[in-house]
């Protein structure tokens, strides 16, 4: 009885989360739209700069260094933290979400820009040089080519990263399903807390699941038949 019993609650729990989702379907795909908005925009400035940042000191050792060691101590503030520093200079919102959100994708994609380019035989570029091509034509031209699918591997690292930091941004009302997570950990006990919960944490996963066979998609048709692995 007990069982049977439990599984009717389960059944019922289940069957109020879908009413749920179907009530509030609209907020939910604004959310989501918001969500994965600020994630973009964030991860095209970190790949501006983690990539050009990368293009400048792949070759020097105390430089490179210093850069990934930056870039990887900004990782481990922790995201409340850093929110919460951010808001008296920058107010609630977009602004301290997107600078947050650039902070940590930038280690995973300057460290692969780096590692891509050295990754380079140096006998490719001699070739190139002699070739007739400056340093920056070798490096524009050629290295940059041939490390696109372990810079790619470095952005979809951060795109993942970004996808489920981007819900704490909630806390300094940033954009996104955060939003509801936040909602339903506040008024726990209440009769929507858990589909409020349930409902930014899948949305939050399918975003993710769908972003990264976005880009694998984009690594197939992007990189060159003699790359690939």
């Amino acid at each position: 009885m007990k069982s049977e019993g439990a599984c009717v609650v389960n059944q019922l729990d289940f069957d109020g989360l879908l009413t749920f989702w179907q009530q509030r379907s609209g907020d939910i795909l604004d959310m989501a739209f918001q969500h994965i908005a600020v994630v973009a925009v964030a991860l095209m400035i970190a790949v501006v700069i983690g990539v050009g940042v990368g293009m400048l000191v792949w070759d020097r050792p105390v430089p490179r260094s210093a850069v990934i060691a930056s870039a990887g101590v900004a990782l481990t503030i922790p995201s409340l933290a850093l929110l919460a520093i951010l808001v008296p200079a920058f107010g609630l919102g977009w602004v301290p979400t997107l600078i947050a959100l650039v902070l940590y994708s930038l280690l995973p994609i300057v460290r692969n820009t780096v590692v891509g380019l050295r990754a380079v035989p140096p006998a490719v570029m001699e070739s190139a040089k002699g070739m007739g091509m400056n340093p920056l034509g070798v490096l524009v031209g050629v290295q940059l080519p041939m490390a696109w699918p372990i810079i790619l591997t470095g952005v979809r690292v951060a795109a993942q990263l970004t996808i489920g930091t981007a819900a704490i941004a909630a806390y300094v009302a940033g954009p996104g399903l955060g939003q509801y997570i936040f909602k339903g950990l506040a008024s726990l006990g209440s009769k929507n807390a858990l589909n409020l919960a349930l409902t930014g944490t899948i949305g939050i996963v399918i975003l993710a699941l769908i972003v990264d066979a976005i880009f694998v998609f984009i690594a197939r048709y992007t990189t060159s038949r003699g790359l690939r692995a």
